[in-house]
């Protein structure tokens, strides 16, 4: 929910938010599309970071988080064996794909642990 409440906050009045899945290969790949301010090149590769905040300017007035949104989703994504990845052009608007393995039911990942 992360990504698609950034998509939202950062894309103004009239623009567009769109949630595209696609399933190939043992994936799932989810794509967040705006159409927002876009992200320069140089915050591009910060906003992994903890506590990294993007330019206020961006946002305008609104509530601003910790910083720590985008480097939670990813530990998170990373965790399940995926991963997340941002993409951007000033302007247009940015892309975040999450990619993940699709584990079935009868996966031995899904294994149970033992309770002690």
């Amino acid at each position: 929910t992360n990504l698609i409440d950034n998509a939202l906050t950062y894309t103004p009045e009239g623009g567009e938010v769109r949630l595209k899945t696609e399933e190939s290969s043992g994936w799932v790949t989810i794509h967040v599309d705006d159409t927002g301010p876009g992200i320069s090149s140089e915050e591009l590769s910060r906003i992994f970071e903890r506590f990294y905040q993007l330019d206020k300017s961006r946002s305008g007035s609104g509530p601003r988080g910790a910083g720590l949104g985008l480097a939670i989703s990813r530990e998170i994504v990373q965790a399940h064996g995926g991963s997340l990845e941002a993409q951007s052009v000033v302007g247009r608007g940015s892309r975040f794909t999450v990619r993940l393995p699709i584990v079935r039911p009868d996966d031995e990942t899904l294994a149970r642990p033992q309770r002690q």
